[in-house]
């Protein structure tokens, strides 16, 4: 491929992340503005996150293994047209129904099936259309710089939307999957498929079970502290939004603003992570490891001390460990397991995250509602944990043919 269309490319898959990112972040600082309105728990609000979480958990597998055995281009634009569809009907049924929820929620499950669709295959997709390693991750280091930057953006979008309605957030939705799509319909080249190497349904689980069996202790590692950090990132999400409104009486885009600074911390450390790290597996590990121990610092931090500038204080230390451990998590992935095999580690590997991002913000609102003491104490014990893995089961080698080795 030339550098232009190589070019072009990339910045149109690096569209598709958007369209996941702009549909959780953007709705955490109108969470509470939705609960007002619809007169709804903070147990119920926060369903509006994981409905879409949990059916993208579901879906990421499947849509993973049919974007090995139809293509890429052919699961992915289908399933922007279905994401946006998903905002249409949750910003229709917000602006013309008297009781929006039930619909809200049924938009969000269509989201869910839509983002799982798109976004993880940008990853196997840059693979495919580029030979060289460097080009590749070159393109994987753009499509990451995207994505945090969308979360950056995303409160402070969501937050100004709002201030016209409430509901408008539901209707942006569309419009960036269909910015999206016609990206990628003009500008991404189909790659080239080869038949041999479509496999039937029996020989992909199959695999999966060979992987699993040879490797399985150090991925389900990974697995789990990459489930943590989306856990304890949009749990703490959650709460900050709802502590800013309701103890400081803080709302709109100043809310949004203030709820991106750790997001902003994330960001640029990720972004700074992701170049230091390379293909040097010790480095990786001890990015995870520096990045769980500033994880662990900041939720102690928070236990001790919680007002308003320990808050920003501590919970930007967090997100610096948040960033410079997940770049570090996706490449030991990427580099510890083989290329054919990639796709698939990696859709599980996503699916993972989705469920921390499905349990974060209902587990959040119930312990403030019912023992809102519990909330840093939970998050430092989980931080822990995810620190104790790092430790025990993630033993990379280091030589030219280093592979990632349980203890």
């Amino acid at each position: 491929m030339s550098r232009k269309k190589g070019v072009k490319s990339i910045i149109a898959l690096s569209s598709v992340p958007l369209v996941m990112t702009l549909g959780n972040s953007m709705l955490i600082p109108v969470l509470p503005v939705i609960e007002k309105t619809l007169n709804i728990s903070s147990f119920q609000v926060s369903l509006i996150i994981t409905v879409y979480s949990v059916v993208a958990i579901i879906c990421i597998p499947i849509t993973g293994y049919m974007s090995d055995q139809f293509g890429r281009k052919k699961v992915m634009l289908p399933c922007l047209v279905i994401a946006g569809a998903g905002g249409a009907l949750a910003g229709f049924a917000s602006s013309f129904f008297k009781e929006p929820y039930a619909m809200i929620l049924a938009g969000r499950v269509l989201q869910g099936i839509g983002s799982a669709g798109a976004a993880p295959i940008v990853m196997p997709f840059i693979g495919d259309l580029f030979q060289n390693d460097e080009e590749i991750s070159a393109g994987l280091g753009d499509i990451e710089t995207a994505n945090t930057a969308g979360k950056v953006l995303s409160p402070i979008l969501g937050a100004f939307l709002a201030s016209w309605v409430w509901f408008m957030p539901f209707w942006f939705i569309p419009i960036v999957s269909l910015v999206s799509f016609f990206l990628v319909l003009f500008f991404v080249p189909k790659p080239k498929e080869k038949s041999d190497e479509k496999r039937s349904f029996k020989d992909f689980t199959k695999n999966v079970r060979k992987v699993f069996k040879r490797e399985g202790r150090w991925l389900v590692s990974i697995f789990m502290i990459g489930g943590i950090i989306m856990f304890l990132l949009f749990g703490v999400l959650f709460y900050l939004s709802d502590n800013l409104e309701k103890e400081y009486q803080i709302e709109g885009i100043v809310k949004g603003a203030l709820l991106s600074i750790p997001l902003l911390f994330l960001s640029v450390s990720s972004y700074l992570a992701g170049k230091l790290i390379g293909n040097n597996k010790i480095r990786m590990k001890i990015c995870v490891l520096i990045g769980m121990i500033l994880l662990a610092l900041s939720f102690g931090g928070l236990w001790w001390n919680h007002s308003f500038y320990p808050l920003f204080l501590f919970m930007s230390i967090g997100g610096i460990g948040i960033g410079i451990s997940l770049p570090s998590l996706d490449a030991l992935i990427t580099e510890g397991i083989e290329k054919e095999e990639r796709g698939t580690i990696s859709s599980f590997y996503n699916s993972m995250r989705f469920i921390g991002v499905a349990l974060g913000p209902p587990v959040f609102a119930y312990m403030m509602t019912n023992a809102g003491w519990l909330i840093f104490i939970v998050s430092l014990l989980c931080s822990l944990a995810a620190l104790a893995l790092v430790l025990f089961n993630i033993d990379p080698k280091e030589n030219d043919h280093e592979t990632v080795k349980t203890v």
